[in-house]
Order: structure tokens, then C-alpha cells, then sequence
């Protein structure tokens, strides 16, 4: 399973470092069969995080032959509700330290990157996993309505507004779609991902080496409907 993390400007590191280090141990602890690189939709370069300028080089270029499996972060910046941004922001202009993450996140929408989502996503072969606002890059590109995701809990609203079923869980699988909540959920969605893939004994292995224990129940639309408690 070859795993791309797609960064962008003023994406969120923690949001690619803890899901990348986990899956790479998981690599380590399956004698290869899980691999993961950093890329972006233009190709090799110096990607800027929206971290104190914290930078991180992607050393390939997303490629939809090559990835079984794409990993979308969030931004990380000031906080802020979509309306306290002017809506003309959205997306537009160069990319400034400290802005708005709704304005960071729009901003995709103005690369390469929507339309290769929506390749992936249209391609039953490859799964799309997020953590954090990276389910509100695919939300505000209109590729997760009518499907079950979760994000961090001040962008629920947001998320729900698009047309998703937004849940308020820490991991949401709906099939080909893996979404995480908030930003320490990467280690989460990781270590999810490497017992869907690769089996719970690997995933347990790299459980204990990063001393980490997963939190929350994985959500699905599986089971009766709850009642009210």
C-alpha cells in the first residue's frame, strides 16, 4: 500500500507528521508493505506550513497510477468562523504567514489539487483519508456531499453545511473515505489505518512503540440507530 500525503501551503504539520511517522513504522514492522511519501498537486518542492514558517519538502508529485491511498491535512493558522473572513479572500492572492485557516483552506481551490481529488475520489481503487480541515478541502471542492466525514469540532458546522453528514467522532470510516476530528487525531487515524490495511498486530507493534493509545470508537454507518440517552 503506498500512501501520498498531499501538502499545500499552510497546511498543518502535526496534521502530516503524526499519521506519516506512524505509517512509516508501520512500513518498517510489515517488511514493506506499507510506504508513504510527501507530495504536493505541482510536484517537488519547499512547501510552507501555516506554523511559524515551519517548512517541509514534498519530494514527488501527486500521482494517481502510483498512490493507493491519499492522506489530505488541515491548515493551521488563525482561528476564525468562514464569515469574520471577506468572502473576496476566499482563495485569492499570495500566501501570508498568520492567516485565517478558512482562507488557507479555500485557497486550494484555486489549484491543481480539487480536480485530483476528485480523480481519486471517482477511482474505487484508491481511498482518501483527512485529518482535521482536510475534509473541508474535499467539502469545499463539493466532493463529500451525501457522505459520512468528521473534522475538528469548531469546523462541524461548516462541514455540515456543504452537504456532508458531518459526525461528531474521532475516526469516520465511510468506505473508500477515512476522515479524522481534530489535529492529534493523525496518530489515531494512522494507527486505524494500518489495521484496516495491514492487520491489528502491526498495528498494535507501532502502538506501543510511539507509547500512544488510540482514543475514541471508530465510526460507521453500520448497526441499529441508537436511541436517545
Amino acid at each position: 500500500m503506498h500512501i501520498q500525503v498531499v501538502l499545500f501551503d499552510g497546511f498543518d504539520p502535526l496534521d502530516v507528521i503524526a499519521p506519516y511517522e506512524v505509517l512509516h513504522a508501520g512500513g518498517s514492522a510489515s517488511d514493506g508493505a506499507v510506504t508513504v511519501e510527501l507530495v504536493t498537486a505541482e510536484g517537488p518542492r519547499e512547501v510552507i506550513s501555516g506554523t511559524g514558517g515551519l517548512t517541509l519538502r514534498a519530494a514527488g508529485a501527486l500521482d494517481l497510477q502510483r498512490a493507493d491511498m491519499l492522506l489530505v491535512p488541515g491548515a493551521s493558522g488563525r482561528v476564525g468562523e468562514p464569515g469574520e473572513v471577506p468572502e473576496e479572500e476566499m482563495g485569492a492572492g499570495a500566501w501570508k504567514q498568520d492567516e485565517f485557516i478558512p482562507v488557507l483552506l479555500g485557497r486550494t481551490l484555486t489549484t491543481e489539487l480539487p480536480a485530483l481529488l476528485k480523480q481519486a475520489m471517482d477511482d474505487p481503487d484508491i481511498t482518501v483519508a483527512t485529518v482535521c480541515g482536510g475534509s473541508l478541502v474535499l467539502a469545499m471542492a463539493g466532493l463529500l456531499e451525501g457522505r459520512h466525514a468528521t473534522t475538528h469540532h469548531m469546523g462541524l458546522d461548516m462541514l455540515d453545511a456543504t452537504g456532508a453528514h458531518a459526525v461528531r467522532a474521532r475516526i469516520v470510516d465511510d468506505s473508500d473515505l477515512i476522515t479524522g476530528a481534530g489535529v492529534t487525531s493523525g496518530l489515531d487515524l494512522g494507527l486505524y489505518l494500518l489495521e484496516r490495511e495491514v492487520g491489528p498486530r502491526v498495528a498494535h507493534a507501532v502502538e506501543e512503540l510511539f507509547s500512544h493509545e488510540r482514543r475514541g470508537t471508530v465510526w460507521r454507518a453500520q448497526g441499529p440507530t441508537p436511541t436517545p440517552l
